[in-house]
């Protein structure tokens, strides 16, 4: 059976630690490979070779530095069907949709290559008589990434590619569910240029989490996962004295408004409810309806579609709209929340329980499901249940449908789907959520803009991508210099005033 080691100095490695995870295939629920578990000694070790390849990275010029990442991207634009087939091999989303999780990553390592500007510091001349002040930016030394599942090549590449530009060398520790993929962009890296050690790719669970919050060398840590886990890195790494940023969980409302053009806002639905089996913490899983005319209406146009919807594993080609979820324990979540549900009273417009695709018995499929009437006191409401599970939740008024995403306790993403400029600028201007999309169903902002969510959504005070990163991953210096002409003012013990 395959192996997966770690990546560290440039070359694959065993572990040695004696641990090691099953890697399934989740459309058929067989074990395919194995993932070795690194110890605290192999985290350590790999933290310290990385330190010292990070000295002469840093001091190596933005621009030489950006033609790495420059190559890197010409050679994930040459792998990707490679990239894509391997990460549906092991997550289960179908390969356009993998596809689409290398783009999204791609497009931000795109954005890294104007690293050069966006490290440039600020300039004013004459600040005071013959005093010139200025700053610059520097790396933090060692940085490190603790990555989820759901996208095993966009967020390792969110994470790294401003690390790397900024000077940092790079502790990427990946998902054991689905490794492969960030071990293949460990080998890219290598291929554009990247000296080894700058960034070391160590597999593991908690042991491995635990050895970074804790190591002295390790300056700032991102992660992304579901919100305790966020809570615990964040307030254990804030405890170690490093700069953290962690994303966690997400329930994202849509609200449709009376005016909306039903059939669009149903489509949106079913792609950001539906789309990879809901793993996604962009994904749709509450619609809000205002008016029960409205709410009669979105469900009779969702009904048949999502009846239409074809669930199956990603070797089904463009027949087959989403695949199985990443575990038999995330099925079986899902289902348990499902069931809790229909006890708490919601209505189960459309039942997934009973999916069966002939062949993969033992996959980790979930059908499609619908609830209607869920109010805001049950479990499948307030939870984030992270599978192909869309809950209607009806207002009366557009303040109650607002209300209801202000009052929950996340605040990743949210849409609304109306016609009235008024509304939505209203809406956009109130709303407590981070990422906000108007007639557009999941707003994921581009590279070049940044990526967070609010409240429990997320920890610290910067954003995923964009110009945030690149504040993030360096530390600002500034200089007051002024070289003496001749001017002989003498000693002084008053605080000193630019004139």
């Amino acid at each position: 059976m395959k192996e997966i080691g770690h990546w560290i100095n440039g070359k694959h490695v065993p572990g040695t630690s004696g641990r090691f995870a099953d890697v399934f295939n989740p459309a058929t629920g067989e074990v395919q490979a194995r993932v070795a578990l690194a110890s605290k000694a192999e985290l350590d070790s790999a933290t310290a070779d990385a330190a010292r390849a990070q000295v002469k990275w840093g001091a190596t010029n933005p621009q030489r530095r950006a033609r790495v990442i420059m190559k890197f991207v010409d050679l994930l634009n040459r792998d990707m069907d490679k990239l894509a087939e391997v990460l549906s091999s092991e997550h289960g989303k179908t390969i356009p949709d993998a596809k689409g999780d290398i783009q999204r990553g791609l497009e931000v390592m795109e954005f890294c290559i104007g690293a050069p500007h966006l490290l440039k510091g600020e300039f004013t001349d004459s600040a005071g008589p013959g005093i010139d002040m200025y700053s610059m930016r520097q790396p933090i030394g060692v940085a490190a990434g603790i990555t989820p599942f759901n996208f095993p090549a966009m967020i390792p590449m969110w994470k790294m590619g401003p690390a790397l530009a900024c000077g940092n060398a790079f502790i990427l520790k990946p998902s054991e569910r689905d490794p492969s993929v960030p071990m293949m962009l460990a080998e890219l890296m290598q291929e554009a240029g990247l000296p080894d050690g700058v960034l070391q790719v160590i597999n593991g669970d908690k042991d491995a989490v635990d050895a970074i919050l804790d190591n002295p060398e390790i300056a700032g840590i991102g992660f992304v996962g579901s919100t305790p886990i966020a809570e615990y890195i964040y307030g254990r790494g804030c405890a170690n004295g490093k700069r953290v940023q962690c994303f966690g969980g997400a329930k994202n409302h849509m609200i449709i408004m009376p005016d909306a053009d039903l059939d669009q806002a149903a489509d949106a639905l079913i792609g950001a409810g539906y789309g990879a089996a809901g793993e996604r913490c962009m994904a749709i899983s509450v619609a809000v309806p205002v008016g029960d005319e409205t709410a009669d209406r979105l469900i009779e146009k969702l009904i048949p579609r999502i009846e239409a919807l074809k669930v199956g594993p990603y070797t089904g080609g463009n027949d087959v709209d989403y695949g199985p979820v990443v575990t038999a324990a995330a099925k079986a979540n899902i289902l348990k929340l499902v069931e809790t549900g229909i006890a708490q009273g919601a209505k189960l417009v459309v039942d997934g329980r009973n999916f069966n695709l002939q062949g993969y018995e033992d996959g980790f499929f979930v059908g499609p499901h619908l609830f209607d009437h869920v109010t805001t006191d049950m479990d499948i409401y307030r939870k984030e249940i992270f599978g192909p599970v869309l809950s209607t939740v009806r207002a009366k008024t557009y303040e109650e449908a607002i209300g209801y995403a202000m009052d929950h306790e996340y605040g990743n993403g949210i849409a609304l789907y109306t016609r009235d400029g008024d509304t939505a600028r209203d809406f956009a201007h109130r709303i407590n959520v981070g990422m906000i999309g108007i007639n557009v169903p999941i707003p994921v902002p581009l590279a070049y803009h940044t990526f967070g969510g609010w409240k429990k959504s997320s920890f610290g005070d910067l954003n995923q991508h964009g110009p945030d990163a690149f504040r993030f991953y360096t530390r600002t210096k500034t200089i007051t210099s002024r070289w003496p002409s001749g001017i002989k003012e003498g000693a002084s013990l008053n605080f000193k005033q630019m004139e």
